[in-house]
């Protein structure tokens, strides 16, 4: 993919027909090894060759891959879990979200399971804002995000019994500017949170 070169910087322009995207490509692997295998996450060690022909280690980290549910009600406000996440030693505000641990399990499935297992909650109306890779430095990770409208509860009898950190999970009900306005003020970290939030916002001001 090529186009005219920047008048006075490095690189080049992106203009006329030409569509920028990501693309699929492999280095070869010279050598692998697992050193770390759960039913949650791998670790193995790659060692790739470049273009050129040298050899560099690299670390890879194989998560179960996870979807996220930006829910909003009839007022505009989106649904927001608070929960503790030990590695970062904060209670955090985040979208309801979950891993792909279902054997055959499609993301949107995914996606509904988890909004009322952790949320209460059931949506009518589907669409997917966006995928991403969390961190494609060190992690395989891939995770989507999907809107969901058109709420309604979870029955009494049928809710999930939550445990662990999902039993002490709190639910918040923010305006969606004020969510916004939250991620610009860094009171809202959460990566796959503020990209869902973004995206919406991008969606609707494009």
């Amino acid at each position: 993919m090529t186009g005219r070169a920047h008048p006075h910087l490095t690189g080049h322009l992106v203009d006329g027909d030409l569509t920028l995207a990501d693309t699929k490509t492999t280095w070869p692997v010279a050598s692998t090894e697992l050193v770390y295998d759960t039913p949650y996450a791998q670790v193995r060690k790659d060692t790739i060759v470049d273009p050129a022909g040298h050899q560099h280690p690299r670390v890879v980290v194989q998560p179960n891959g996870a979807v996220g549910v930006l829910a909003l009600d009839e007022d505009d406000r989106v649904l927001l879990v608070q929960q503790y996440r030990h590695p970062v030693g904060k209670r955090m505000l985040e979208l309801p979200a979950g891993t792909l641990d279902v054997a055959g399990e499609s993301p949107i499935d995914a996606a509904r399971r988890e909004l009322a297992e952790e949320a209460d909650v059931v949506a009518a109306e589907w669409s997917r804002l966006l995928i991403a890779h969390a961190s494609p430095g060190y992690s395989s990770e891939a995770w989507e995000v999907f809107l969901a409208i058109a709420l309604t509860p979870v029955a009494d009898d049928e809710r999930t019994v939550r445990e662990a950190e999902e039993a002490d999970m709190e639910h918040w009900w923010m305006p969606f500017g004020e969510a916004l306005g939250a991620v610009a003020e860094g009171r809202i970290t959460d990566a796959m949170t503020v990209a869902g939030l973004l995206a919406l916002h991008a969606q609707r001001t494009r």
